[in-house]
C-alpha cells in the first residue's frame, strides 16, 4: 500500500498538466470498420457473453439519493434486466459535449440510442468530463470543456443513473464555473458525485437503489494537474474529491461498506494514452479493496485498459472515451462494461473477503464521426474484444473471482 503522505507541490509540477490532447498513435494497426451488424460480444475468460444476460423487462425501476445533496431520479423507461437474483451495473468512460457534440446538450433525447447498451443495465454510470456552466474564465491549461445544465438531462436520457465529476475538467472555468456547476448539481435529474461545495459534499456518495440493494457510489480523482492542485475540495472549500492522499476517500469508503450493500468507486486515475495501470493506480485499487469497495472503475488515459478481480473487488483501470470528440482509432475505441452482482450475497454488509461481482462482460464499441459510440460489425467486435483481453494481461488482476 502506498504511503499516506499528502501530494507535494513538487510532485504536482512534474506530472502531466495537459490532458485530453490528440496524442500520438499507439502503433496498433486499425482494421477497416466493419458492417453495421451487431454481433454479440465475445466473452473474456471468466466473463459472460452479453447475449446471455437476463431478458429485459420494463417493470424494473431504480431510485437514487445523494447523501449530501438529496436528488430524486426520474423513473427510467429503458428496459431493465428482470432477474431478481442478479443486479447488473454498467459503466462507460468519458462523456462531454464539446465542439460538434454541443447541440446534443440541448436535446434530452440526444443520446437516447445508448439506452439499448449502457442504459440496459439495472444501474449505469459514466464520467462527466466537463464543467457545467456557460460562464467563467478558462483556467491556465490547454483544453477546456463545458456544457450547459441541460446536458444533464441528455445524459439521463441515455439511461445513466449517476455521474462522477471528479476529474481534471470539472473546474475548467474557475470559481464562477464551479459555482454554476454546484448549482446545476442541486437541480440535476441524476446524482452527481465527486464534486461539492466542501469536502463533506465532494466525498459523499450517492445512494442508488435497485433489486432491493442500496448501492453507494463515489467519485474521486488522482490526476496530478491544475484542477487537483487548485480545486480539490477541503474544509469550507469547494472543488473535486481528491484520492491523493487516499486517507479521506478510504475513510468514506470504509464507512459506506458498513452501511450499504454495495460500494462503487469511480476514479479518474492513470496516465494519458497508456494501456496498462501505473503503480499509483494499482496501490489505490489495493487500498480501496481493503477499505471495502466492491467495484472500482475509472479512466483518464483515453485508452481502454484491462480489468479483473482483486480480492473482494472488481477493478477496471480504463474505460476509454465514450461520448467524445475524437472519432479515429485508437481514441475511438470504447465500450460498455457490464457487471453482474449476486443480490443475495450482496444483501447486508457481511461479505468481507468475498467478491459479490460474479461475472463481467465487455461490449466493444467505436465512436462515430458524430461523437457517439456504437457497436461495430462482427469483425471489429472480435478485434476490439481481443485488444481488451490483451490489456487484461498487464493488470495483475484475476480473470475469475476468488
Amino acid at each position: 500500500m502506498r504511503p499516506l503522505a499528502a501530494v507535494t507541490a513538487a510532485a504536482l509540477s512534474v506530472t502531466l498538466t495537459a490532458s485530453c490532447s490528440s496524442g500520438s498513435p499507439d502503433g496498433e494497426t486499425a482494421a477497416p470498420r466493419g458492417a453495421t451488424a451487431t454481433a454479440a460480444t465475445t466473452p473474456a475468460t471468466g466473463a459472460t457473453n452479453s447475449s446471455s444476460a437476463p431478458s429485459p423487462s420494463t417493470g424494473s425501476t431504480a431510485t437514487a439519493t445523494a447523501t449530501a445533496t438529496p436528488t430524486t431520479r426520474a423513473t427510467s423507461t429503458a428496459s431493465k434486466p428482470s432477474d431478481p437474483s442478479t443486479l447488473t451495473m454498467a459503466f462507460a468512460g468519458d462523456v462531454h459535449f464539446e465542439d460538434y457534440l454541443a447541440p446534443l446538450a440541448s436535446r434530452p433525447d440526444g443520446l437516447a440510442e445508448l439506452r439499448d447498451s449502457l442504459g440496459a443495465a439495472d444501474l449505469s454510470m459514466v464520467n462527466l468530463e466537463t464543467a457545467i456552466t456557460t460562464r467563467g474564465t478558462k483556467i491556465g491549461k490547454e483544453f477546456h470543456f463545458r456544457a450547459p445544465a441541460s446536458a444533464l438531462a441528455t445524459v439521463q436520457g441515455a439511461g445513466v443513473d449517476a455521474v462522477s465529476m471528479a476529474n481534471n475538467h470539472g473546474v475548467d472555468y474557475g470559481p464562477v464555473g464551479l459555482q454554476d456547476t454546484l448549482a446545476a448539481k442541486k437541480a440535476s435529474p441524476i446524482p452527481i458525485v465527486g464534486i461539492g461545495a466542501d469536502e463533506d459534499e465532494a466525498y459523499a456518495p450517492a445512494v442508488l437503489s435497485a433489486k432491493g440493494l442500496e448501492v453507494a457510489v463515489f467519485g474521486a480523482s488522482e490526476v496530478f494537474e491544475m484542477t487537483l492542485a487548485r480545486y480539490s475540495a477541503g474544509p469550507g472549500k469547494g472543488g473535486i474529491a481528491s484520492a491523493s492522499p487516499i486517507v479521506r476517500l478510504r475513510k468514506a469508503v470504509s464507512a459506506a461498506s458498513r452501511k450499504y450493500d454495495l460500494v462503487v468507486v469511480f476514479l479518474h486515475w492513470g496516465l494519458d494514452y497508456q494501456k496498462c495501470p501505473d503503480p499509483l493506480s494499482a496501490d489505490t485499487a489495493q487500498a480501496l479493496e481493503e477499505a471495502g469497495a466492491d467495484i472500482i472503475v475509472g479512466g483518464h488515459s483515453h485508452r481502454v485498459n484491462g480489468a479483473g478481480w482483486l480480492g473482494r473487488s472488481y477493478v477496471a483501470y480504463g474505460l476509454g472515451n465514450f461520448v467524445w470528440w475524437r472519432s479515429r482509432e485508437p481514441d475511438s475505441r470504447s465500450g460498455v462494461l457490464t457487471l453482474s452482482v449476486d443480490v443475495k450475497a450482496a444483501k447486508g454488509t457481511g461479505s468481507y473477503g468475498h467478491s459479490v461481482v460474479r461475472t463481467a462482460s465487455w461490449t466493444p464499441m467505436l465512436i462515430g464521426a458524430d461523437g457517439i459510440p456504437r457497436r461495430p460489425g462482427a469483425a471489429d467486435t472480435k478485434r476490439l474484444h481481443g485488444l481488451w483481453e490483451q490489456a487484461n494481461a498487464c493488470t495483475g488482476l484475476e480473470a475469475k473471482p476468488s
